[in-house]
């Protein structure tokens, strides 16, 4: 017998899908309805996925990124134009842009992951068409001096949330507001590694506005009005009815997904903060951050990660070559140290697992092997 090459993984998805009979019993019968493409299943799950954001619309898409081109593309952005984004993030917040022709222009992050706002007035320029604020991490930028931004420019703000199922800030009256329903639409991935998840690709787009919600569900199916009319040029990005069907069978587990591992986040910080050579970031008391990713800056970040995946432990590094630095956006002609605090993170950063399955026996295993590394320098 084969012995599992990590006492502590990292992707949970065979516990997270381990008990799935009665799911199964609903695929059984959703399957021979033939209503797989735009079906009743997708219409319940939009309406509980709108009512789980806050927001009047959700409407699904086939993937993350199509959420992004989606949000972007229904308020105007094409051939020619800037979005304003994140230096440190995922591709795929920068794929969407590139998919309508758009160029994006990066400001540096802070210490939170997120954009940093001071930046943002000076890469405003007379081609910027829209603002792409990304929650990475599960974290939140600081949306209500964005807004307050974006609104004197007039600029639409589509956010990336694709980490950051219920990740919130203090809205104007006080109380916690999502992201995704800051600007005039915010995009959600629901890939297997994300906190709310599918079997394979997808993604939603929310938004409060009725012509906005309009035009995305146009977007997202051919530009079609009807079997026969073509109302506008689209794409073919539709949520999978049969993705919907477990959609709807997870997603009202998602505040206690949410509730674990924001947990397990205060274990780990609570261990972490007393450790020489890991620095916890800094954690806004005024808003909730959920842990899609867990990260730490840690000294001799390169040693202790091999020292982790040598005893057992699945730790990643998200992500070790800065975005702006890849090959693909040689384009766009930055140089190494443009974006210092980028280029920071991705020299000291490391995630842990810390999803909603991860036991406190494992979490401790993580901690006692992350001190171990730091014993033997001292």
């Amino acid at each position: 017998m084969t012995m599992p090459r990590f006492k502590v993984r990292y992707s949970y998805l065979p516990q997270q899908f381990g008990q799935t009979d009665d799911l199964w019993e609903q695929l059984k019968k959703f399957v021979p309805s033939g209503d797989f493409t735009l079906g009743e299943p997708l219409a319940k799950f939009e309406g509980r996925f709108a009512e789980l954001i806050g927001a009047k619309h959700a409407i699904g898409v086939g993937s993350g990124t199509d959420a992004l081109k989606l949000g972007l593309k229904a308020v105007g952005v094409g051939h020619g134009d800037e979005v304003i984004t994140a230096a440190n993030t995922f591709i795929a917040t920068v794929g969407a842009i590139n998919e309508l022709g758009a160029t994006p222009v990066f400001v540096d992050v802070n210490d939170t992951f997120c954009m940093d706002v001071s930046k943002v007035e000076a890469a405003i320029t007379k081609r910027t068409k829209a603002i792409m604020p990304v929650q990475l991490t599960g974290e939140i930028t600081d949306m209500a001096a964005l807004m307050k931004l974006a609104d004197g420019y007039k600029l639409p703000v589509i956010e990336d949330a694709c980490q950051g199922i219920l990740a919130a800030g203090p809205g104007p009256d006080g109380r916690l507001k999502n992201g995704g329903t800051w600007g005039v639409a915010g995009g959600f991935s629901l890939h297997p590694l994300k906190n709310l998840n599918v079997w394979g690709d997808g993604g939603v787009v929310v938004t409060s506005d009725d012509q906005v919600a309009k035009t995305l569900r146009l977007l997202r199916n051919h530009g079609m009005r009807n079997r026969d009319e073509i109302e506008i040029l689209g794409f073919n990005s539709r949520l999978d009815t049969l993705q919907a069907v477990v959609g709807n069978w997870l997603i009202g587990t998602t505040h206690d997904i949410t509730a674990k591992r924001i947990a397990n986040g205060a274990y780990y910080d609570a261990a972490f903060s007393q450790m020489p050579g890991i620095r916890v970031p800094a954690r806004r008391s005024n808003v909730r951050r959920v842990f899609h990713l867990y990260m730490v800056f840690a000294d001799d970040r390169d040693g202790l990660f091999q020292h982790c995946l040598d005893n057992g432990i699945e730790a990643k590094i998200h992500y070790p070559i800065p975005l702006y630095l890849q090959d693909a956006l040689k384009h766009l002609r930055h140089k190494e140290g443009d974006f210092p605090v980028t280029d920071r993170h991705a020299k000291s950063i490391l995630s842990f697992p810390c999803d909603q399955h991860l036991t406190r026996a494992e979490q401790d295993l993580v901690i006692d092997t992350v001190g171990s590394f730091y014993a033997k320098k001292r």
